[in-house]
């Protein structure tokens, strides 16, 4: 009889134990679509389709662009954009994602930004489509784009 209660004593403690990991285990995050494209308009430096990827690790997120419609209108340097990436709610009101992060560019490269990095809560869903990119380069060359359509295949959603 000693053996049968220590054995269900062992096995109401490891279930115990189990839990507990379960619930002290991290969260695994994700957004989904990881990658969306959008069509976007940016004056007088061009437009056309751009690449947004999403990656999110809890309430941090961020968003990298990269098109090759829009191109450096100058030689940049490694990390000297200020870009500032507005996107939609779908429940109403905007989530900003800011950033100085861009590989060095030669004049004619593709333009890409980020990370840039923004806070979301469960459940964001969140689109190009009515927000604004603004990517600032010398303190006084501004780049403005705004998405002519919906990104495709969605909104990015965020856990």
């Amino acid at each position: 009889m000693r053996g049968k209660r220590f054995g269900t004593g062992l096995s109401l403690a490891a279930g115990a134990l189990a839990a507990c990991g379960l619930a002290f285990a991290p969260t695994a995050a994700a957004v989904d679509p990881g990658t969306a494209t959008v069509n976007a308009d940016c004056g007088s430096y061009g437009g056309g389709d751009a690449t947004l990827t999403a990656t999110q690790s809890g309430t941090s997120a961020t968003i990298t662009l990269h098109t090759s419609s829009v191109t450096a209108p100058v030689s940049l340097g490694q990390d000297s954009l200020v870009s500032e990436l507005t996107m939609v709610k779908a429940d109403g009101g905007t989530v900003t994602f800011k950033g100085t992060k861009n590989p060095a560019m030669s004049t004619g490269d593709a333009l890409e930004v980020g990370p840039l990095s923004g806070t979301v809560a469960p459940g964001d869903s969140l689109e190009a489509y009515g927000g604004t990119l603004k990517v600032t380069a010398f303190g006084f060359i501004t780049i403005t784009c705004t998405a002519t359509g919906p990104q495709a295949p969605g909104p990015f959603v965020f856990d």
